[in-house]
């Protein structure tokens, strides 16, 4: 895994006004809640916002304060671009030529979409990068698009430094998700899934539980318990294959 310098286009996003933001943010929260990982009740013990009040913005029924959009982007690990639409429209396409582009996604798409739709931005790559990494993990995952890219925010990255800098760009194979090691004696770097974000850490799996090790040691180890039943791959977005610091 090494670190490369790329200058991306600047996204001109298309203007929203603030019904408009408030819709786009109901569908997201709805989307979750669909998806199983959030639920009302949830909502409301994060945000400290009643559940009639939440129940009601999600029906449509009233719009919330700046305040109220403020406090659940932060719960929910959202942050303004999440909510623009689409700059890019993309589907999967073999790696020909000399270079390739991989999506630009939020931590959500990253997670839960197979067949990645909309990005916020393309990362371009040599393709051969691509085709020289090598998947290794569960059978049905291989029907998902293989390889996205999510930003890093300032917060996530400091328990990775200096490996992954503020503001990076984490590059992730949706098909490796053992907890193999991709090179002898060398840590796998994994986004693991916390709710609908994504976390970078080293992993092991230990006793039921999930250990997300940092790169820098004055942070602490975090755990997560697995359900009974539940594979603890299925937390684990996809191996980091490549950070891109420095754009």
């Amino acid at each position: 895994m090494g670190s490369v310098r790329h200058i991306l286009p600047v996204a001109n996003f298309p203007h929203m006004n603030f019904t408009q933001m408030h819709d786009r943010l109901r569908q997201e929260l709805l989307r979750r809640i669909q998806r199983g990982t959030l639920s009302v009740s949830l909502l409301a013990r994060q945000t400290g916002y009643g559940q009639p009040h939440l129940s009601n913005f999600l029906r449509s029924k009233r719009q919330l304060s700046l305040a109220a959009m403020d406090r659940i982007l932060a719960v929910q690990h959202l942050a303004t671009p999440d909510l623009l639409p689409a700059v890019h429209r993309v589907a999967p396409a073999p790696f020909d030529g000399e270079s390739s582009s991989v999506p630009i996604v939020s931590h959500a798409a990253a997670i839960f979409e197979p067949v990645i739709r909309a990005a916020q931005g393309m990362l371009p790559l040599p393709a051969a990068i691509l085709s020289e990494v090598r998947p290794r993990g569960p059978t049905p995952r291989r029907a998902w698009q293989r390889f996205v890219a999510v930003r890093v925010q300032a917060a996530d990255a400091l328990p990775m430094e200096p490996l992954v800098l503020p503001d990076a760009i984490a590059l992730i194979d949706r098909h490796y998700t053992s907890f193999a090691p991709y090179r002898p004696n060398r840590p796998n770097l994994y986004a693991v899934r916390q709710g609908a974000h994504l976390t970078l850490r080293y992993v092991e799996f230990l006793a039921s539980r999930l250990v997300l090790r940092p790169h820098n040691i004055a942070f602490p180890l975090d755990v997560i318990e697995i359900e009974p039943g539940k594979p603890p791959t299925e937390l684990l977005a996809g191996r980091v294959a490549l950070v891109v610091n420095g754009i």
